[in-house]
């Protein structure tokens, strides 16, 4: 087991000052989200979409199913609801359309207009269908382009190579809202942009985008607006959360997971009638379905990554796993769950008649789009950004392209697959109080590129260790930290650890705010072992 790096004893003030270099810039406020007008052809898509609107044209708006797909599907149906304007609204089904805006969803499309959120990047079959049929579409999203653009009206995503957008890392709902913002300046009207904030901080979070700049102020005015919104759907998540205030890691661990599961194992539509519902009554439902779904998708995930395990490769620089029929929509989380064990990227694909489409994540400064575009050759099809991208290919070429793209990955630094979340220091035993909290709570949200503190134990004096929940599957061990006289509980969910010879534990460790009853504590959350205690 690995031995516990050496890393700088820290009080609140040091503290401070560490995480002050974050933002050294200052933090970002809602005023400084740059004129929408500035995303490289917004303006015309908005054009476009008020002309039609006044000439009462039929317009089709195609989403995705994942959260940020949803959430972008779910504020543009709520806005044109406010307009008084119908609109068609389609979100893909994963099993049976596939991906985006695909010549099978054309299929149940009569429009004069089509316009797409979250998606739509290289969807040049349906640039060629809408071309055949007189259809202007206009795609918004924010993944990565190939070299070669469809050809459609226009294209709004930030990573377009001559956009000069100054903040690039937003998400699919984000770029949606921006162009609305420009809709509704066109077309005069007295819509409210910033009822939107709780969807938007809901898919920047769940897309995992970076929480510094304009991202951090959209999320933590979304957060807030949360705890207030008239949306039925976030009454429903004020009610399951149960807090007197949320942070970015109750959506990203509670809520993003059960709209996900929607899309993920059945249709994306229960996720939409969730987030749109006109009652608590109907959202409740909603949400009812999406509970379910969720505890189904836990077990299927655990089926798959038991068997993705066994099928990793020592040595390999990208893993990459198949299986005949493997759930499509668990392949994603699979990926992560490979990655967090083996400290790699991987690819996880579900091979059916033949063909074989999956879902990749990755690790450090390791670009996964990269990786896998070098192996353009043998795909069918690809997508994503660094961090996550989907993929499809002739199940017959699975060899070959593990192989070509390990052969790529060899040439890579090491120190590149080095998750950037670093140990920010020891703390002093006696900075951890309500005070420590304050402080924390002062650089919420933590997320990507703002990620919650980790802090070693070293050496911590083990008091007990004990077991909670209905299966007692998760390990509560009260802790003495080397120099220190309070007991702290150290909580590990999903593990269950037994008592060392020797009562030691040397550990990383997140802070995390307890509320129970009324009453907010401090708890220490288990990050990594480097020695102790043993599962």
């Amino acid at each position: 087991m690995q031995s516990a790096p050496k890393v700088p004893r820290l009080d609140l003030e040091s503290l401070k000052r560490k995480l002050d270099e974050r933002f050294s810039d200052g933090f970002s406020k809602l005023s400084d989200i740059p004129d929408p007008a500035l995303l490289l052809n917004a303006p015309k898509a908005a054009q476009r979409i008020a002309d039609a609107i006044r000439s009462k044209e039929r317009i089709t708006l195609v989403g995705d199913y994942d959260v940020d797909g949803v959430t972008a599907t779910a504020l543009t149906t709520l806005f044109f609801k406010e307009l008084g304007y119908p609109l068609d609204v389609i979100i893909p089904n994963r099993f049976t359309d596939g991906y985006g805006v695909s010549p099978s969803v054309l299929e149940r499309v009569d429009a004069d207009l089509i316009f797409t959120v979250d998606n739509g990047i290289n969807a040049f079959a349906a640039a060629e269908v809408c071309k055949e049929r007189g259809i202007d579409l206009i795609i918004t999203d924010h993944h990565t382009p190939s070299d070669t653009l469809p050809d459609v009206y226009t294209i709004v995503d930030p990573k377009l190579s001559d956009d000069t957008y100054p903040f690039k890392e937003i998400c699919g709902a984000q770029v949606a809202w921006l162009v609305l913002v420009l809709v509704k300046k066109e077309l005069s009207l007295a819509i409210n942009m910033g009822q939107f904030l709780p969807l938007l901080a809901l898919a920047v979070v769940a897309d995992v985008m970076p929480l510094i700049g304009i991202n951090r102020a959209i999320v933590q005015h979304g957060l807030n607006q949360m705890m207030t919104s008239a949306l039925p759907a976030f009454t429903i998540i004020r009610e399951f959360l149960n807090k007197s205030s949320l942070s970015a890691e109750d959506i990203g661990f509670q809520i993003a997971p059960r709209i996900n599961s929607a899309g993920r194992l059945e249709d994306a539509s229960i996720a939409l009638k969730f987030l749109t519902a006109e009652t608590p009554e109907r959202a409740f439902k909603q949400f009812e379905l999406l509970n379910q779904l969720n505890d189904l998708r836990k077990a299927i995930e655990a089926d798959v990554t038991e068997e993705a395990i066994g099928q990793v490769a020592k040595g390999d620089n990208v893993l990459v796993v198949a299986g005949e029929e493997w759930n499509e929509g668990v392949v994603g989380i699979v990926a992560s769950r490979l990655v967090h064990r083996f400290g790699r990227p991987a690819i996880v694909l579900s091979i059916s008649e033949g063909r074989a489409k999956g879902s990749a994540r990755s690790i450090g400064s390791v670009s996964i789009y990269e990786l896998i575009k070098s192996q353009e050759a043998l795909l069918t099809g690809f997508g994503g950004h660094m961090m996550a991208a989907g993929l499809a290919m002739p199940a017959e070429h699975i060899a070959a392209f593990k192989e070509g793209i390990n052969a790529t990955a060899s040439k890579i630094d090491e120190k590149d697959y080095v998750p950037q979340e670093e140990l920010i220091g020891e703390l002093s035993p006696y900075a951890i109080n309500h005070n420590l909290l304050q402080l924390l709570d002062a650089y919420e949200p933590f997320g990507e590129a703002n990620p919650r503190p980790r802090f070693l134990a070293n050496e911590a004096y083990i008091v007990s260790v004990n077991y909670m929940g209905k299966e007692r599957d998760h390990s509560r061990i009260g802790i003495q930290l080397e120099g220190g006289v309070d007991r702290h509980d150290l909580i590990a969910f999903k593990q269950r650890y037994q008592m060392p010879a020797h009562r030691r534990i040397s550990c990383s460790y997140t802070i995390s705010k307890n509320e129970w009853n009324g009453k907010v504590s401090l708890q220490l959350m288990l990050d990594k072992l480097y020695d102790g205690v043993s599962e």
